[in-house]
Protein backbone atom coordinates (compact mmCIF):
# COMPACT_ATOMS: atom_id res chain seq x y z
CA UNK A 1 0.00 0.00 0.00
CA UNK A 2 1.40 3.15 -1.05
CA UNK A 3 1.04 5.82 2.20
CA UNK A 4 -0.55 8.80 0.96
CA UNK A 5 1.40 11.90 1.76
CA UNK A 6 -0.30 15.52 2.32
CA UNK A 7 -1.67 17.08 -0.98
CA UNK A 8 -0.41 20.61 -1.21
CA UNK A 9 -2.53 22.94 -3.19
CA UNK A 10 0.00 24.60 -5.75
CA UNK A 11 0.53 28.09 -4.35
CA UNK A 12 1.52 26.26 -1.38
CA UNK A 13 3.61 24.41 -3.08
CA UNK A 14 5.03 27.06 -5.11
CA UNK A 15 5.86 29.09 -2.44
CA UNK A 16 7.41 26.25 -0.04
CA UNK A 17 9.53 25.19 -3.19
CA UNK A 18 10.85 29.26 -3.17
CA UNK A 19 11.25 29.62 0.33
CA UNK A 20 8.61 31.59 0.45
CA UNK A 21 6.62 32.74 3.61
CA UNK A 22 3.58 30.21 4.06
CA UNK A 23 1.04 30.20 7.07
CA UNK A 24 -0.75 27.16 8.43
CA UNK A 25 -4.01 27.74 9.70
CA UNK A 26 -6.57 24.88 11.03
CA UNK A 27 -10.26 24.00 10.53
CA UNK A 28 -11.41 23.10 14.16
CA UNK A 29 -12.40 26.72 14.07
CA UNK A 30 -14.72 25.94 11.33
CA UNK A 31 -16.27 23.35 12.28
CA UNK A 32 -16.75 23.55 16.09
CA UNK A 33 -15.25 26.83 17.01
CA UNK A 34 -18.32 29.10 16.53
CA UNK A 35 -22.10 29.12 16.62
CA UNK A 36 -23.59 28.48 12.86
CA UNK A 37 -21.76 29.23 10.05
CA UNK A 38 -19.56 31.51 11.75
CA UNK A 39 -16.25 30.29 11.82
CA UNK A 40 -16.23 29.88 7.98
CA UNK A 41 -16.21 33.52 7.93
CA UNK A 42 -13.48 33.40 10.52
CA UNK A 43 -11.76 31.36 8.43
CA UNK A 44 -11.78 33.61 5.39
CA UNK A 45 -10.64 36.58 7.73
CA UNK A 46 -7.76 34.64 8.64
CA UNK A 47 -6.88 33.61 5.04
CA UNK A 48 -7.20 37.40 3.74
CA UNK A 49 -5.15 38.62 6.43
CA UNK A 50 -1.87 36.31 5.77
CA UNK A 51 -2.43 37.51 2.15
CA UNK A 52 -2.56 41.09 3.16
CA UNK A 53 0.84 40.92 4.96
CA UNK A 54 2.57 38.84 1.69
CA UNK A 55 2.10 35.13 3.10
CA UNK A 56 0.69 32.21 1.54
CA UNK A 57 -2.56 30.98 3.85
CA UNK A 58 -2.26 26.93 3.51
CA UNK A 59 -5.72 25.80 5.72
CA UNK A 60 -4.88 22.40 6.61
CA UNK A 61 -7.96 19.59 6.71
CA UNK A 62 -8.62 16.02 6.07
CA UNK A 63 -11.01 15.30 3.26
CA UNK A 64 -11.99 12.89 0.84
CA UNK A 65 -8.91 10.25 1.94
CA UNK A 66 -6.08 12.59 2.12
CA UNK A 67 -4.40 15.25 3.92
CA UNK A 68 -4.78 18.56 2.42
CA UNK A 69 -2.45 21.59 2.68
CA UNK A 70 -4.21 24.88 0.95
CA UNK A 71 -7.89 24.18 0.89
CA UNK A 72 -10.36 26.44 -1.34
CA UNK A 73 -13.37 28.23 -0.41
CA UNK A 74 -16.02 25.28 -1.39
CA UNK A 75 -13.82 22.65 0.73
CA UNK A 76 -13.89 24.77 3.91
CA UNK A 77 -17.49 25.57 3.36
CA UNK A 78 -18.24 21.49 3.50
CA UNK A 79 -16.60 21.91 7.23
CA UNK A 80 -18.62 24.33 8.02
CA UNK A 81 -22.03 22.47 6.64
CA UNK A 82 -20.49 19.45 8.71
CA UNK A 83 -20.56 21.21 11.71
CA UNK A 84 -19.84 19.08 14.82
CA UNK A 85 -20.27 16.15 12.65
CA UNK A 86 -16.68 16.78 11.45
CA UNK A 87 -13.78 14.81 13.14
CA UNK A 88 -11.63 16.27 15.24
CA UNK A 89 -8.90 15.47 14.44
CA UNK A 90 -5.16 15.61 16.25
CA UNK A 91 -2.33 14.54 15.30
CA UNK A 92 -2.92 10.59 16.50
CA UNK A 93 -6.24 10.92 14.57
CA UNK A 94 -4.76 11.63 11.37
CA UNK A 95 -4.20 8.33 9.85
CA UNK A 96 -7.32 7.02 10.71
CA UNK A 97 -9.57 9.89 9.34
CA UNK A 98 -7.42 9.43 6.06
CA UNK A 99 -7.81 5.66 5.68
CA UNK A 100 -11.40 5.70 6.54
CA UNK A 101 -12.35 8.59 4.25
CA UNK A 102 -13.75 10.60 6.79
CA UNK A 103 -14.08 14.43 6.80
CA UNK A 104 -11.70 16.14 9.75
CA UNK A 105 -11.06 19.45 11.15
CA UNK A 106 -7.77 19.44 12.37
CA UNK A 107 -6.71 21.18 15.63
CA UNK A 108 -3.54 23.01 16.86
CA UNK A 109 -1.89 19.75 17.32
CA UNK A 110 -2.63 18.03 14.15
CA UNK A 111 -2.21 20.75 11.83
CA UNK A 112 1.31 21.02 13.32
CA UNK A 113 2.01 17.13 12.08
CA UNK A 114 1.20 18.05 9.12
CA UNK A 115 3.30 21.59 9.12
CA UNK A 116 6.20 18.76 10.33
CA UNK A 117 5.52 16.70 6.92
CA UNK A 118 5.12 19.50 4.78
CA UNK A 119 7.75 21.87 5.90
CA UNK A 120 5.85 24.91 6.96
CA UNK A 121 7.09 26.98 10.07
CA UNK A 122 4.53 29.42 10.68
CA UNK A 123 0.91 29.01 12.51
CA UNK A 124 -1.65 31.21 13.23
CA UNK A 125 -4.59 30.38 15.75
CA UNK A 126 -6.97 31.56 18.51
CA UNK A 127 -5.67 30.03 21.72
CA UNK A 128 -3.80 26.78 21.43
CA UNK A 129 -4.98 23.64 24.01
CA UNK A 130 -2.84 23.48 27.35
CA UNK A 131 -3.07 21.55 31.03
CA UNK A 132 -6.81 21.25 31.66
CA UNK A 133 -8.26 22.67 35.04
CA UNK A 134 -8.46 19.55 37.76
CA UNK A 135 -5.58 17.49 35.96
CA UNK A 136 -4.06 16.19 38.89
CA UNK A 137 -7.53 13.70 38.69
CA UNK A 138 -8.24 13.92 34.97
CA UNK A 139 -4.45 13.91 33.47
CA UNK A 140 -6.34 15.91 30.91
CA UNK A 141 -3.55 17.68 28.90
CA UNK A 142 -3.73 18.46 25.37
CA UNK A 143 -1.97 17.05 22.54
CA UNK A 144 -1.41 20.89 21.14
CA UNK A 145 2.00 20.82 23.62
CA UNK A 146 3.83 17.82 22.38
CA UNK A 147 3.02 18.37 19.06
CA UNK A 148 4.57 22.17 19.54
CA UNK A 149 7.82 20.95 21.14
CA UNK A 150 8.34 18.63 18.38
CA UNK A 151 7.54 20.60 15.58
CA UNK A 152 10.06 23.42 14.19
CA UNK A 153 7.60 26.33 13.95
CA UNK A 154 6.35 29.29 15.62
CA UNK A 155 2.60 29.27 16.65
CA UNK A 156 1.05 32.74 16.92
CA UNK A 157 -1.86 32.42 19.51
CA UNK A 158 -3.05 34.61 22.21
CA UNK A 159 -1.92 32.09 24.35
CA UNK A 160 -3.08 29.02 25.91
CA UNK A 161 -7.09 29.24 26.15
CA UNK A 162 -8.07 30.91 29.74
CA UNK A 163 -10.30 28.00 30.05
CA UNK A 164 -7.35 25.65 31.32
CA UNK A 165 -5.00 25.85 33.84
CA UNK A 166 -2.90 28.52 32.36
CA UNK A 167 0.53 28.63 35.13
CA UNK A 168 0.55 24.79 34.66
CA UNK A 169 0.73 25.11 31.01
CA UNK A 170 3.33 27.59 31.35
CA UNK A 171 5.24 25.35 33.19
CA UNK A 172 4.79 22.89 30.89
CA UNK A 173 6.02 24.31 28.13
CA UNK A 174 9.21 25.52 29.90
CA UNK A 175 9.06 21.63 30.98
CA UNK A 176 9.13 20.86 27.20
CA UNK A 177 11.81 23.36 26.39
CA UNK A 178 9.28 25.53 24.06
CA UNK A 179 10.19 29.49 24.48
CA UNK A 180 6.82 31.38 25.13
CA UNK A 181 7.67 34.87 23.29
CA UNK A 182 5.36 37.80 24.15
CA UNK A 183 4.53 40.02 21.56
CA UNK A 184 4.96 43.33 23.39
CA UNK A 185 4.02 42.03 26.40
CA UNK A 186 5.99 40.45 29.69
CA UNK A 187 3.04 38.61 30.46
CA UNK A 188 1.10 35.25 28.61
CA UNK A 189 -1.83 36.52 27.60
CA UNK A 190 -4.94 34.78 28.78
CA UNK A 191 -6.98 34.33 25.54
CA UNK A 192 -9.41 36.93 26.35
CA UNK A 193 -7.86 38.92 28.47
CA UNK A 194 -4.16 40.67 27.86
CA UNK A 195 -2.80 40.15 31.25
CA UNK A 196 -2.51 38.34 34.73
CA UNK A 197 -0.79 35.33 32.99
CA UNK A 198 2.56 34.00 34.50
CA UNK A 199 5.85 35.81 32.87
CA UNK A 200 6.91 35.08 28.93
CA UNK A 201 10.46 33.88 28.45
CA UNK A 202 11.27 36.72 26.31
CA UNK A 203 9.48 39.74 25.24
CA UNK A 204 9.98 40.47 21.29
CA UNK A 205 8.71 44.22 19.69
CA UNK A 206 9.18 43.85 16.19
CA UNK A 207 8.28 40.62 13.23
CA UNK A 208 11.90 40.24 12.26
CA UNK A 209 13.10 40.05 16.32
CA UNK A 210 11.09 37.42 16.26
CA UNK A 211 11.29 35.97 13.19
CA UNK A 212 15.49 35.71 13.87
CA UNK A 213 14.92 34.10 17.37
CA UNK A 214 12.80 31.21 15.97
CA UNK A 215 15.93 30.88 13.30
CA UNK A 216 18.58 30.78 15.99
CA UNK A 217 16.44 28.52 18.30
CA UNK A 218 16.08 25.77 15.46
CA UNK A 219 19.85 26.13 15.01
CA UNK A 220 20.20 25.37 18.45
CA UNK A 221 17.20 23.42 19.26
CA UNK A 222 16.49 21.47 16.11
CA UNK A 223 12.83 20.61 15.75
CA UNK A 224 11.57 22.28 18.51
CA UNK A 225 8.50 24.91 18.47
CA UNK A 226 7.89 28.11 20.15
CA UNK A 227 4.97 30.26 21.15
CA UNK A 228 4.67 33.66 20.18
CA UNK A 229 1.84 35.13 22.50
CA UNK A 230 0.09 38.14 21.05
CA UNK A 231 -2.72 39.97 23.47
CA UNK A 232 -6.15 39.99 22.12
CA UNK A 233 -7.53 43.59 21.02
CA UNK A 234 -10.50 44.21 22.30
CA UNK A 235 -9.95 42.36 25.90
CA UNK A 236 -12.48 41.49 28.13
CA UNK A 237 -12.56 40.17 31.77
CA UNK A 238 -14.48 36.61 31.61
CA UNK A 239 -12.68 34.49 34.44
CA UNK A 240 -15.52 34.63 36.51
CA UNK A 241 -17.85 33.49 33.59
CA UNK A 242 -14.99 31.08 32.79
CA UNK A 243 -14.49 29.20 36.06
CA UNK A 244 -18.86 28.87 36.35
CA UNK A 245 -18.38 27.01 32.55
CA UNK A 246 -15.65 24.57 33.99
CA UNK A 247 -17.48 24.11 36.95
CA UNK A 248 -21.24 22.84 35.35
CA UNK A 249 -19.05 21.05 32.20
CA UNK A 250 -16.95 19.00 34.71
CA UNK A 251 -20.37 18.39 36.58
CA UNK A 252 -22.03 17.02 33.12
CA UNK A 253 -19.40 14.55 33.50
CA UNK A 254 -17.97 15.91 30.06
CA UNK A 255 -14.44 14.59 29.20
CA UNK A 256 -11.36 14.35 26.33
CA UNK A 257 -12.03 16.35 22.93
CA UNK A 258 -15.34 17.55 24.26
CA UNK A 259 -14.62 19.38 27.54
CA UNK A 260 -12.92 22.62 24.74
CA UNK A 261 -16.28 22.93 22.94
CA UNK A 262 -18.55 22.20 25.31
CA UNK A 263 -16.77 25.03 28.22
CA UNK A 264 -16.49 27.11 24.79
CA UNK A 265 -20.21 27.61 24.12
CA UNK A 266 -21.04 27.57 27.36
CA UNK A 267 -18.99 30.77 27.89
CA UNK A 268 -20.44 31.91 24.19
CA UNK A 269 -23.78 31.40 26.07
CA UNK A 270 -23.21 33.09 30.07
CA UNK A 271 -21.10 36.00 28.13
CA UNK A 272 -23.82 37.02 26.04
CA UNK A 273 -21.80 36.50 22.81
CA UNK A 274 -18.97 38.87 24.04
CA UNK A 275 -16.82 35.77 24.20
CA UNK A 276 -17.19 35.02 19.94
CA UNK A 277 -16.60 38.13 18.97
CA UNK A 278 -13.28 38.77 21.03
CA UNK A 279 -12.19 35.32 19.60
CA UNK A 280 -12.97 36.01 15.89
CA UNK A 281 -10.99 39.47 16.09
CA UNK A 282 -8.06 37.37 17.53
CA UNK A 283 -7.64 34.50 15.40
CA UNK A 284 -7.62 37.49 12.21
CA UNK A 285 -5.07 39.34 14.17
CA UNK A 286 -2.58 36.10 15.06
CA UNK A 287 -2.98 34.95 11.40
CA UNK A 288 -1.53 38.50 10.69
CA UNK A 289 1.07 38.95 13.00
CA UNK A 290 2.24 34.86 12.22
CA UNK A 291 2.56 36.29 8.26
CA UNK A 292 4.15 39.24 8.92
CA UNK A 293 7.18 37.12 11.03
CA UNK A 294 7.02 34.67 8.02
CA UNK A 295 7.89 37.13 5.55
CA UNK A 296 10.38 38.53 7.85
CA UNK A 297 11.78 35.10 8.08
CA UNK A 298 11.97 34.87 4.44
CA UNK A 299 13.44 38.21 3.54
CA UNK A 300 16.16 37.73 6.60
CA UNK A 301 17.33 34.28 4.97
CA UNK A 302 17.16 35.86 1.15
CA UNK A 303 19.72 38.77 2.56
CA UNK A 304 21.95 36.82 3.97
CA UNK A 305 24.25 34.52 1.66
CA UNK A 306 25.42 31.27 2.57
CA UNK A 307 22.90 30.83 5.28
CA UNK A 308 20.91 27.92 5.13
CA UNK A 309 17.41 27.45 6.60
CA UNK A 310 16.73 24.75 9.33
CA UNK A 311 15.52 22.07 8.26
CA UNK A 312 16.27 22.62 3.97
Amino acid sequence: MTVPAPVLAGEVAGALRDGGPVVALETTLVSHGFPGRQGLEVALAAEARVRTAGAVPATIGVLDGAVRVGLTEPELERFAAAGESARKVGARDLAACVVQGALGATTVGGTLAVCRAAGIRFMGTGGTGGVHRGFAQTLDISSDLPQLACTAAVVVSSGAKSILDVPATAELLETLGVPVLGWRTATLPLFYSTGGGPPVSAAVSSPLEAARIAALHWRLNGPSGLLLARPPDPAVDLEEIITEAVSRVRQQGVSGQSVTPAVLSLVHELSGGRSVEVNRLLIADNAGLAAEVAVAHAGDHDRSPGRSSPGR
